[in-house]
């Protein structure tokens, strides 16, 4: 056999890459521990002394980082990639980051969103989550932006960028269509994000004298339209100018981005064997 592999074959390189049992394992472990340390003040019943560890968010971070390694040696282990790979995941993770500051979360002008949004696409969700915590561990590292707030902002990044890798037609959508569904998703998840964001930082305005503030002694109902209503206030022209941004370059720039990392991975795992659709000769 020489040169190039027939018409029929094709290379599982050419899909994103995949999750296996030990790699969903460890998404769906780092991800209950994320919706508990979110979404405690809609879990836990009134009163409960839960509330006196809303700032045990060092612990949640150490935490974070064990089952971030987790995850990328499951995925790394079942989808059969090397060291280029892995390389791979350091430089988009150092470009994101770079990207970060362009806008200086100005009116939520954040580039970083729409590259989390394409290399999920192609990396598939157990590299996407792994790509998208790192990136915002990277870019507070750059930027001084490293508090009690991190964690959370490492979790919501890594699940915005793992959802992309989830989105259907993975193998077989491209052009206008692909492009439309990622711009939606980036459109939504961009307000998922800051509505995260939002819900980690809102329980320390508990013992505000506010409608808007965290009530330990109410009930789920009572505290959902609180925060509803607090980030109505507060966040919604910083996610409204993040999903705008992300629509706009996802657009723009995502037919090239998207056919350089698709080229790239396959470069990356070319280790992986090919098949064919047919008998050998």
């Amino acid at each position: 056999m020489t040169g190039t592999a027939p018409a029929g074959a094709r290379s599982r390189a050419a899909d994103p890459v995949r999750l296996g049992p030990r790699s969903l394992a460890a998404l769906l472990l780092v991800s209950a521990v994320g919706v508990a340390a979110v979404g405690w003040p809609f879990l836990a019943p009134p009163s409960s002394r839960i509330a006196s560890h809303a700032q045990d968010a060092p612990w949640l971070f150490a935490g974070l980082l064990v089952l971030l390694v987790a995850v990328l040696a499951a995925t790394i282990a079942e989808s059969g990639l090397g060291p280029k790979a892995v390389a791979m995941l350091g430089v988009l993770a150092a470009t994101g980051a770079a990207l970060r500051p362009v806008g200086a979360g100005t009116a939520g002008i954040e580039p970083m969103f729409f590259l989390m949004v394409l290399s999920g696409r192609v990396l598939g969700p157990g590299f996407g989550f792994t790509l998208g915590s790192l990136t915002m561990f990277a870019s507070a590292l750059l930027t001084g932006g490293v508090g009690p707030w991190l964690p959370f902002q490492m979790l919501a990044m890594g699940w915005f960028t793992m959802g992309a890798g989830l989105l259907p037609g993975a193998g077989r959508l491209r052009g206008r269509g692909e492009l439309a569904l990622l711009a939606g998703y980036g459109f939504l998840a961009a307000f998922g994000y800051g509505l995260v964001v939002d819900l980690a930082g809102w329980p320390l305005l508990a013992g505000n004298a506010s409608n808007l503030s965290f009530d330990p002694h109410a009930g789920p109902a009572a505290n959902l339209a609180r925060f509803l209503a607090y980030s109505l206030a507060t966040a919604m022209g910083w996610n409204l100018g993040r999903a705008l941004c992300t629509v706009a370059l996802t657009l723009l720039l995502g037919p090239a981005l998207l056919r350089a990392l698709r080229r790239a991975t396959r470069r990356a795992a070319f280790e992986t064997a090919v098949t064919f659709d047919g008998p050998g000769t």
